[in-house]
């Protein structure tokens, strides 16, 4: 019963933990956005951060798009290409510009998830970047260092938004200026592989783990089982042995006291006639009288009487004087008080001979007198 109770406790926890969509994450992907960039070139990177009239330059229609591909690895390649313009009244390295300049960028960037080193935040996905570009701003082109930090978040396993700010340090200090590029995509990914989260990877190492368990514990029952089937075979074939060795020893026992009792009878001798005779003597009354006394003694006791004759004379003579001599012997145990139902007879006239002396043979009157005979056997002794 314990063994039970734990199962259905180890089913019932088992059936409460399961994987879902939230233990699934994105690994890796291809991505593709398309969004708008403002370009802070006011020359005051840090102080005018967040002067957007002032400082931020911003074009009213998507001015940004890139295509990458994310590794689930936590790292990615990404090529961003993006257009902007520098607006008059705007300040961009402390002047103020007298006339609207057109801005171009190319860069290249590799990033790293964060989620990595911070764990699944859901539809937070921060990441940061280094990379390198080429820029022409204000009628000076010039190759870049780039560092970004950013952030998506997504709506479902394809669709979001990227928020991501870009510093670029040029690479020749004396012909042009750092700058900060901001960016705000809407971003699409594709071919999407997914995996499990780490808290999806221990539920997962759970549910094995319980799995394996389960496996134990319905092994254990059917070994249980299995003994308790071997134990019941056993104490079968022991029943069975058991019984068997009874009636071995109870059938050993009557068929010694069926020899003893049949001894006891053979001791008696047989009933012996004259030639042509079936009338008992005096002498053939006292060994019946003894025989009527053991069957007294033992009243479920069945005999039979079974009647010969010597080879003299024909066959169907000698057939009907054997007869009358089983009845004539079988109605003086009945008129001793013995039942008939107990005493089977049968006569053979002279076909069961003792000895040799069949017809043809000349033998002595004592050995044809051996054969004028009534004999007892025990059929039956419950």
């Amino acid at each position: 019963m314990l063994v039970i109770a734990l199962c259905s406790m180890a089913l019932t926890f088992a059936q409460d933990i399961e994987l879902t969509k939230k233990d699934s994450i994105v690994q890796s992907y291809w991505l593709v956005s398309l969004g708008m960039n403002a370009v802070d070139d006011s020359g005051h990177e840090f102080d005018r951060l967040f002067d957007l009239d002032g400082a931020w330059n911003i074009v009213p229609y998507p001015s940004r798009v890139s295509v990458g591909r994310y590794f689930n690895n936590g790292l990615g390649l990404e090529a961003i290409g993006s257009y902007n313009q520098y607006q008059e009244g705007k300040i961009v390295d402390k002047v103020e510009m007298t006339e609207d300049v057109d801005y171009y960028a190319m860069d290249l960037r590799v990033s790293y998830d964060l989620n990595k080193i911070l764990g699944e935040t859901g539809f937070f996905d921060p990441y940061i970047g280094i990379g390198a570009g080429y820029t022409d701003a204000n009628n000076q082109g010039r190759g870049t260092y780039n560092a970004t930090i950013g952030f998506r978040t997504w709506f479902s396993d394809h669709w979001g938004l990227d928020f991501n700010s870009t510093g670029k340090w040029a690479m020749n200090t004396e012909k042009a200026n750092n700058h900060i590029q901001h960016a705000l995509a809407v971003a699409y990914r594709f071919d999407v592989e997914k995996g499990l989260s780490r808290k999806g990877m221990e539920k997962l190492a759970l549910m094995e783990e319980m799995e394996k368990e389960q496996q134990r514990i319905n092994d254990s029952i059917a070994d249980a089982k299995e003994a308790e089937r071997l134990a019941e075979q056993l104490k079968k074939e022991q029943e069975a042995a058991a019984l068997a060795a009874a009636e071995k020893a109870k059938k050993e026992a009557e068929e010694a006291r069926r020899a003893v009792l049949q001894n006891k009878i053979n001791n008696l001798g047989n009933v012996y006639f004259k030639l042509n005779s079936s009338y008992l003597t005096s002498q053939d009354k006292e060994l019946l009288d003894q025989l009527v006394y053991i069957l007294k003694d033992e009243p479920n006791l069945k005999i039979k009487i079974t009647a010969h004759t010597d080879s003299r004379g024909t066959e169907k003579y000698n057939q009907w004087l054997s007869e009358r001599r089983a009845e004539r012997t079988l109605e003086y145990l009945i008129s001793k008080g013995i039942s008939e139902d107990r005493i089977a007879h049968e006569a053979y006239g002279e076909t069961q001979l003792v000895n040799e002396c069949t017809d043809g043979v000349r033998c002595s009157e004592e050995e044809h007198s051996k054969n004028r005979r009534s004999e007892f056997k025990i059929i039956a002794f419950d």
